[in-house]
């Protein structure tokens, strides 16, 4: 029996799928048990809870891009072995999303209202940088990781030191993103000059100040 090769309009439409799902709906369940579920901790106050939404907030919508951003990378690269490993790699970030969403929830807080923009951006940004060469694609993965993993540093020095739940999910966050950067180097990625990762750090900033509030 024959198997139908699928075009880029049923590509296209079925990342439009991915993308509602992961914006208007609750995450997937994930691979691997949340490294929150077995810690016990007191209660926080009312002001360390609401920081910690903020923060993990944050988090989550960092995940939201890197689903958008693998995504559309998916759909353009050229290779093969390429289109397969961001397809991984997106995989791999449906575990972040589900921490995070549910650590939120379990804080008594709601994700950020602008992840569906914030989605068709990366999405957009993703596919862009596929089209140009897959070489551009893995390095814009390793640059993009680099900066994930400097905001999750941050978070650690941010979150309130009685709050183990989220530490720990975001140390297990911050793991498994210095491995996909490093896997997307050795994979032939370009190495950003130091100029545009300054400007991916702006960007980055925005996007943060924004969903920590909204």
């Amino acid at each position: 029996m024959s198997h139908r090769k699928l075009s880029v309009l049923d590509k296209l439409i079925t990342q439009v799928d991915h993308g509602i799902r992961t914006v208007l709906f609750d995450a997937p369940s994930p691979d691997r048990e949340s490294p929150a579920d077995e810690i016990q901790q007191d209660e926080l106050s009312d002001k360390d809870r609401d920081h910690a939404i903020g923060l993990m907030r944050v988090n989550h919508t960092g995940e939201v891009c890197a689903q958008a951003l693998y995504q559309g990378q998916a759909l353009t690269a050229k290779l093969s072995d390429v289109r397969e490993q961001m397809k991984e790699a997106a995989t791999e970030e449906i575990d972040h999303l589900a921490w995070c969403e549910d650590r939120i929830k379990e804080l008594g807080g709601r994700t950020s209202l602008l992840n569906p923009l914030f989605y068709a951006m990366s999405f957009g940004i993703g596919a862009g940088a596929g089209i140009i060469s897959d070489k551009l694609s893995l390095g814009f993965v390793a640059a993009t990781e680099d900066q994930v993993c400097s905001h999750l540093k941050n978070h650690l020095d941010q979150l309130p030191e009685d709050d183990l739940k989220s530490r720990a999910v975001v140390e297990e966050m911050l793991a498994d993103e210095e491995r996909h950067a490093q896997a997307a180097l050795n994979a032939g990625g370009y190495e950003f000059p130091h100029q545009v990762k300054q400007v991916m750090t702006t960007i980055s900033a925005v996007m943060t100040k924004s969903s920590y509030k909204i």
